[in-house]
């Protein structure tokens, strides 16, 4: 009886790597990989709280060689105050501070610059809106300073509000804790905050909010 020979058969749609030939498919994932490391170099820029020109012109040179995480949030806003700053070719001391701002804010850095890690200030409503309870649906994400995310749900529910799992066009509140979560996608959000600033793009307003405003209107 003759040997058989099995050869391995390469499924048709990746290459010779074994990588998707069509790099479409790669691309949310590249684009999560290269979200969390923007993250890990906007933390290394700041963290001797201060910005210098050199450090600018690294994050904008990064920013180019991924071009794929520019239509993703954070890194879109950053890339667009960047052009901006850099329009007229002229980089200022106050464009430099303003942009270390930014970069604090997507990072969620306190002021201190130490500390636990902390949610990202970046998608906050500006200015921060009344808050109505009654008939008003709410979405919690991160961890609360001001006490177990269960006791926050709780002082909602008692002044009227209704409390979801999951941010939907329909959501009137997305509430972020100032502690940062082990369980969000990247150091500083989650798929939360991505979901309801994608609805907001589409039209549907949500207004996402501090733990800090929330709690000044528990008092």
């Amino acid at each position: 009886m003759p040997r058989r020979i099995y050869v391995l058969r390469r499924p048709g749609k990746l290459d010779a790597q074994g990588q998707p030939i069509i790099s479409d498919w790669n691309a949310p994932r590249v684009a999560e990989r290269s979200i969390d490391e923007l993250l890990g170099i906007c933390k290394a820029l700041i963290a001797d709280r201060s910005l210098s020109e050199d450090e600018v012109y690294f994050l904008t040179s990064w920013l180019k060689a991924n071009e794929q995480t520019t239509n993703v949030w954070p890194a879109n806003v950053l890339a667009a105050r960047i052009t901006q700053i850099l329009d007229d070719k002229i980089l200022l001391a106050e464009e430099r501070e303003d942009l270390f701002t930014l970069l604090a804010d997507i990072v969620g850095q306190a002021k201190d610059g130490i500390g636990a890690k902390t949610s990202t200030a970046l998608p906050l409503t500006v200015p921060a809106p009344p808050i109505f309870f009654t008939n008003h649906r709410f979405v919690l994400t991160g961890r609360f300073v001001i006490g177990q995310r269960a006791n926050v749900a709780y002082e909602i529910q008692e002044r009227g509000g209704t409390i979801e799992d999951a941010v939907t066009g329909g959501t009137n509140f997305l509430v972020i804790g100032t502690l940062g979560s082990r369980d969000w996608m990247h150091s500083t959000h989650g798929r939360k905050i991505e979901k309801a600033l994608a609805i907001m793009e589409s039209g549907r307003p949500i207004a996402i909010i501090s733990e800090e405003h929330l709690a000044d209107h528990f008092l």
